[in-house]
């Protein structure tokens, strides 16, 4: 096992322990064995080894030719001892790297969790506290370049409802107009088509109103979170599609920022609740809690697909970070899907 060690590991034994062992000799003061680099565990066994060796062929039990079988059993006694010890010392020594494989396999930017706990030997607990400082150091530029995106989405998404509601929206206010100047004017017979020119005018001018009033909550700006809640309720509720609403009348202070998010997330889960779930009811709330506030929107749909989470999904769980919420997808009580979104205060 000795003879095994390459120089790679030789090389980081004495980067990290130091020269002639002189930083191993202070672990073993300290903490004792197991505080020992991998390679120092493995030799001091080894050498254990082969201390016993020569204790066995210098003390009074020796091997004759032919091999008695009370000599091969104390030799093949020793040997299992030292192969047993050695699987023993490489299994916990390498119990981490395992952990660590793990905490790797399962890692996930949108869902931060526990970091791998840092333990082993020298080496190994260097590897994971490098992983680990990657690993915030990968969410913090995911977050800061999340926040850059979705800072330029919400501004290009002001932009466009601007341009909607000022150039879109006045042109067909104009058209409109005319053609109620023309129905006035027309034979009788011609009416009955120019009417119906007329109301699809005024339906293509309340969906270009309502697009608008969707990339820019107005009513989030001038009334609050609370009433943007309960119009982006009123806005969803279709024939097909019932959307409740329970929003508590005193809530915590929130960031602008916050509500915005908020808001996002609740009019995202409408968005998927009426194109994908098939839900005819769905509900809104926003309620305190201990450390903040909740929102929760819930349908009586055909849930989500296990493993399966769109751009839409993906987005939300973008703006949790942000704020530093959790966000967090479960079934709901007997059929359907629960979105809850927890903001601190």
């Amino acid at each position: 096992m000795g003879v095994m060690t390459d120089v790679r590991g030789r090389r980081g034994a004495e980067k990290l322990v130091g020269p002639g062992g002189g930083s191993g000799s202070a672990d073993m003061a300290e903490g004792g064995y197991w505080t020992l680099s991998l390679f120092w565990r493995i030799f001091s066994l080894n050498a254990t080894g082969l201390a016993v060796a020569a204790a066995l062929l210098l003390g009074p039990v020796t091997v004759s030719t032919p091999v008695l079988p009370r000599e091969a059993l104390v030799v093949a006694v020793g040997l299992a001892a030292l192969l047993v010890g050695n699987a023993a010392v490489l299994r916990i020594g390498l119990a981490p790297l395992r952990r660590l494989g793990n905490a790797m396999a399962t890692a996930d930017l949108l869902r931060p969790g526990p970091r791998a706990p840092v333990a082993g030997p020298a080496e190994t607990a260097a590897l994971i506290t490098t992983y680990n400082t990657m690993l915030d150091r990968l969410e913090r530029e995911r977050a800061t370049s999340a926040a850059r995106a979705l800072s330029a989405q919400e501004r290009e998404r002001r932009r466009v409802a601007r341009e909607l509601h000022d150039e879109v929206g006045q042109t067909l206010t104009a058209v409109l107009l005319q053609l109620k100047r023309v129905a006035d004017r027309v034979p009788e017979e011609l009416r009955a088509e120019v009417g119906q020119a007329q109301e699809a005018t005024r339906a293509g001018l309340d969906e270009v109103r309502r697009i608008a009033r969707r990339l820019r909550p107005g009513v989030l700006e001038e009334l609050g979170l609370a009433s943007a809640l309960r119009a982006l309720a009123a806005e969803f509720t279709t024939p097909g599609v019932t959307v409740s609403h329970r929003v508590a009348g005193e809530l915590p202070p929130l960031t602008e920022e916050s509500e915005l998010v908020l808001y996002r997330v609740a009019q995202e889960g409408l968005t998927n609740t009426v194109r994908h779930s098939g839900a005819d009811q769905a509900e809104i709330r926003l309620h305190p809690v201990p450390d903040g506030v909740e929102l929760l929107v819930r349908d009586n749909g055909t849930g989500l697909e296990e493993g399966r989470e769109g751009a839409g999904i993906r987005g939300m769980r973008e703006r949790a970070l942000l704020i530093g919420a959790t966000l967090s997808l479960t079934p709901a009580p007997g059929r359907g899907t629960d979105i809850r979104l927890r903001v601190p205060r």
